[in-house]
Parts: structure tokens; sequence; C-alpha cells
């Protein structure tokens, strides 16, 4: 008789315990599904504060710091992608008619000199209100590395091409608003300068495109212009086009 009632005892304790133990799991349990649902939210707001780059590049300046109070609107840092760059050109809008896809573009330093050379890959269609001028775009490969973002070149837009007589600018000389240049002419048994009145056009590099006044072929006096006066005898000594600044096309 002890025996049984003492296995009573047992038996009523330990269905306690196990009711316990499931009441403590379940309780447990649902503070885990309750601190998931957590996470997943705090997981969810933090992509609108993740800043995620658009492309593998070059992290430029940093200008906020930590602490700072920042919008969707405010600048982070930027990322240079290197590579190819894209020109902006703003050509004014009574040339806009000329614009075409496809023309020749020269990116050029502010002493002349090329940095790039392209051709036009995009068009806008509407006219900037302020500057009166078009939107015109174009792909520059700049392997050499030659123009960085946002950096401000000249650009010469390539609305038509012939052949034509150049001449050096340092060759021309200005007198009264006309222009001038000095040729060495055979005359009898050596040469002397003659001046010619030229017609010059637009400049081209370091040179004047001529529209009347020399023919190819003339011999142009390109140093002691100074010294000179019509009929004055000259020595000929031929120079290079690149020791004449460009030389006279023919």
């Amino acid at each position: 008789m002890p025996s049984e009632a003492s296995f009573d005892v047992v038996s009523r304790i330990d269905q306690q315990e196990l009711d316990n133990a499931q009441t403590n799991f379940d309780a447990a349990e649902a503070q885990l599904k309750a601190l998931e649902q957590q996470v997943t939210t705090q997981q969810v707001e933090l992509h609108y504060y993740t800043v995620a780059a658009p492309m593998v590049g070059i992290v430029g300046d940093v200008p906020v710091r930590v602490g700072d109070r920042v919008a969707v609107t405010t600048l982070l840092t930027t990322v240079d992608e290197p590579g190819a760059v894209e020109a902006y050109i703003y050509v004014p809008a009574d040339r806009a008619r000329d614009l075409k896809l496809g023309v020749p573009v020269h990116l050029i330093d502010a002493a002349g000199r090329d940095l790039a050379n392209s051709r036009i890959t995009f068009i806008s269609s509407q006219v900037d209100t302020e500057t009166q001028t078009v939107l015109a775009k174009a792909t520059v490969e700049n392997a050499s590395g030659n123009l960085r973002i946002a950096q401000q070149v000249r650009a010469q837009v390539v609305w038509g091409s012939h052949e034509g007589t150049v001449i050096p600018i340092l060759s021309v000389t200005r007198i009264n608003g006309e222009f001038f240049a000095f040729l060495a002419i055979k005359d009898g048994q050596g040469l002397v300068a003659r001046q010619k009145l030229l017609k010059i056009g637009e400049t081209v590099g370091n040179n004047y495109a001529v529209l009347d006044g020399i023919q190819p072929g003339d011999h142009i006096i390109v140093s002691g212009l100074q010294f000179l006066r019509d009929g004055a005898p000259v020595m000929e000594q031929v120079v290079s086009l690149d020791d004449a600044k460009g030389g006279a096309g023919r």
C-alpha cells in the first residue's frame, strides 16, 4: 500500500512539470516569432538607409560626417566610373538646325591642344530657356585619361569640311583692318618680298584659312616680317610645317 501511494504522487508531479514546461516553451516560441518579426521589420526599414553604388568605380569626396543630418537629396559622395565619359556640348539655338548625329567634335584645352575626338551621339529636342542653347552629347572613350568628370573644356563642332589654303597666323600682318602676307617672288636673278592682300576666313588651329590672295605652292615668308618692305631682297630657307606653326596648306 505505501508503494502505491508513492507512485500516484510522483505521477501527478511529472504531469505538472510537463505542463509548465510546455507553457514556457510556447511562450518562448511566441517571443522568438515576435523577435523574428521585429528583425524582419528592421531589415526592411534599414533598406531605406542603405547606400549602394549603382556601378563599380572610384569613390570621391565624402562631404558628410558622422552625426550630420541628411535627407534623400543630400549628396553623400560621388562614384566615378573609369573609362568612357560623356561630353555635354551646349550649342547656340541658332545653329541647332545644323546639328546632326555623327557630326565630328574635337575637345581641346585652353592652349588649343586636342584632348579627344568624338562624334555627336545625342541631340536634345528642347532649348534651354535661360541660355538659349541646345544640349548635344558626345561619348568619349578617354582611354588615356585626359578628361575628368565635371571638367570644362572647349568643343569644336565640325559643321563641314573642304580643302583649302591656310597660312600661319604669325606670318600675317594687319594694317588698317586689312590682312597682308609677304611672299617670296622671283625677280630677275634673286628673290624679293612682295606684300599680298589676303582675304581671311576662320581660324584653324594656329593657321588662318585663306579665301583669296595666295595659292597652293606660293612661298610664304614666316619670319623677320618686322624688317621687311615690299621689294626687299630675301633669301629663301625651307622650314617644316611644325616650325612654321602649322605651315601653309596646299
